[in-house]
């Protein structure tokens, strides 16, 4: 989905961690958390649209959403990975 050269640029705003893209699996967890409404974000938020694919910290704690190809790297936009 993201270009190889343009994820191996990226990094987590917060960390500076690198990013890799999730597995389907994990989008999967993710969107039916976010239909249930049972998903903030890092601003306290509720996600309100799905995502069609996410970013991974290298530790795996966040999670940036990815929608329209279009990553979003905004600090309070990202999902904790222990909220799924």
């Amino acid at each position: 989905m993201i270009d190889g050269n343009l994820l191996a640029m990226l990094r987590c705003p917060v960390t500076g961690q690198s990013l890799c893209e999730a597995e389907a699996e994990l989008v999967e967890r993710c969107n039916a958390a976010i239909a249930g409404g049972a998903l903030l974000d890092a601003g306290q938020r509720e996600v309100d649209s799905p995502v069609d694919g996410l970013l991974v910290t290298a530790d795996g704690q966040w999670l940036y959403p990815i929608r329209g190809e279009i990553p979003t790297l905004i600090p309070d936009w990202a999902i904790a990975a222990d909220a799924l």
